[in-house]
C-alpha cells in the first residue's frame, strides 16, 4: 500500500472546457481562482477520492516526450511561472480528446500542491479533475413571514468525475500518476485514462498481483475448457484456490502457484501455454516472484465468481471443499447435486 497525504494548495484556476464534436467550445481564465474561502473543501474532495492503490506512469509510443500532458506538466515544474498557460494548454488538448457524444462539457480545476508526502518523499503535485455532473440542492431563504425555497446547482463536493494527481518524481519513467474516473466506464468512452493522459500501470506489487490473478482467472473460465473435461464445480475450485493461494502468502512464486492450485502436470503446461501467449499478446512484463499486494487481492477477489447457476431455480455459493458436492442423473434424466454438510447455520 502506498502512503499519500496531501500538502497545502498553491494554487488554483478554473476552466470550461466543452464537447467539441458538439461545438461547446472553451472558455479560459486568465486569473487564478480564490479557494480561501473554500480550502478546506478542496481538500476533503481530494483526499476522499483518490486511492494509493494503483499508480501509473505517464508513457507513449515512441517517446515519452510526445505525450502532450506529460509535457505540459514537465514545463510547469520546471517553471512554477508558466502555471497558467500550461493550464490553459492542458485545457486546449483536452478540448481536442473530447469529441465522443457520451462526454459532457464542465470544469476543468487545475491545482498545484505544495509538499506532498509520497511514501517518503516530500514532493509538489500537479492535480487536475474536471466536473461534468452537477448536483442540485434546494437552499432556505429566510422571509419577513417564513422561509422559501430556492434551487442551486453545483459542483458535488463529496466526490470527483474524473482526476488526476501528477508528482513530482520519477520524471524519466513519466512521473507517478493517482487517477480517478467514476464516469463513462464504457471502453468507448474512456477518453480521460487513454487518449487524454496517456497513462498505464505503475510495474509495482500491485499491477503484478493484479495482472497475475487476471490471467489465472482468464485461464480457468474461457481456456482451461478447451483441453480438459472440466465440471463448473472444478472451475469455481480452481478459482477459489488462485485467490486463496494470494490470501495466504506474502510472496509469490509462479511454480508453487501452479502446483498448489493446478497440481496435474498436464494442466499446469496448458496454463504455462497460456500464461506465455496471454502476456506476448497483451504485453505484459510481469515477475515470476513477487511481494504480494493485499489490496489487489481484495480488489480481484470481488470479480472471482464462486456461483453455481442450475437453470433459473437455485444458484450454489461454493467456497471450499468440491469434494462435498456430488454430481449425478436419475434414471429418467434429470440432473442433480448433493451437497454434504456438517451444520446448519
Amino acid at each position: 500500500m502506498h502512503n499519500i497525504a496531501l500538502g497545502k494548495i498553491d494554487k488554483l484556476i478554473i476552466h470550461y472546457i466543452g464537447n467539441k464534436n458538439s461545438g461547446d467550445g472553451v472558455r479560459f481564465a486568465d486569473e487564478l481562482t480564490d479557494f480561501s474561502k473554500v480550502e478546506e473543501r478542496l481538500n476533503h474532495l481530494l483526499i476522499s477520492n483518490f486511492k494509493a492503490e494503483e499508480l501509473h506512469h505517464f508513457y507513449f509510443d515512441p517517446n515519452l516526450d510526445l505525450n502532450p500532458v506529460y509535457t505540459f506538466v514537465s514545463s510547469f515544474f520546471s517553471d512554477e511561472q508558466s502555471f497558467i498557460d500550461e493550464s490553459k494548454n492542458i485545457g486546449r488538448y483536452l478540448y481536442d480528446k473530447s469529441t465522443h457524444p457520451n462526454i459532457k462539457g464542465g470544469e476543468l480545476c487545475v491545482l498545484h500542491i505544495k509538499d506532498c508526502q509520497l511514501n517518503d518523499e516530500i514532493v509538489d503535485c500537479f492535480a487536475l479533475f474536471k466536473s461534468e455532473n452537477k448536483d442540485t440542492i434546494l437552499k432556505v431563504n429566510s422571509t419577513n413571514k417564513g422561509f422559501d425555497l430556492t434551487d442551486i446547482t453545483g459542483l458535488n463536493i463529496n466526490k470527483l468525475d474524473k482526476g488526476c494527481l501528477i508528482f513530482n518524481t520519477e520524471k524519466e519513467d513519466g512521473f507517478i500518476v493517482s487517477i480517478i474516473d467514476n464516469t463513462n466506464k464504457g471502453t468507448e468512452a474512456q477518453y480521460w485514462k487513454d487518449d487524454f493522459l496517456s497513462v498505464r500501470p505503475k510495474k509495482d506489487d500491485f499491477h503484478q498481483t493484479n495482472q497475475f490473478l487476471g490471467i489465472a482467472k482468464q485461464f480457468v473460465t474461457t481456456k482451461i475448457s478447451d483441453d480438459f473435461d472440466i465440471s463448473k464445480t472444478d472451475k469455481i475450485d480452481f478459482l477459489n484456490r488462485s485467490v486463496d493461494y494470494f490470501k495466504k502468502h506474502e510472496t509469490f512464486n509462479k511454480s508453487e502457484f501452479e502446483e498448489e492450485v493446478f497440481g496435474d502436470n498436464n494442466l499446469i503446461e496448458s496454463f504455462r501455454k497460456f500464461d506465455n501467449s496471454f502476456r506476448e499478446d497483451n504485453e505484459l512484463d510481469l515477475k515470476d516472484n513477487f511481494q504480494i499486494s493485499s489490496q489487489a487481492v481484495k480488489k480481484q477477489s470481488r470479480v472471482f465468481k464462486s456461483v453455481l447457476k442450475l437453470d433459473r431455480n437455485f444458484h450454489v455459493y461454493i467456497h471450499g471443499n468440491k469434494n462435498l458436492i456430488e454430481k449425478g442423473v436419475e434414471n429418467d434424466g434429470r440432473k442433480y447435486y448433493k451437497i454434504y454438510f456438517e451444520e446448519e447455520t
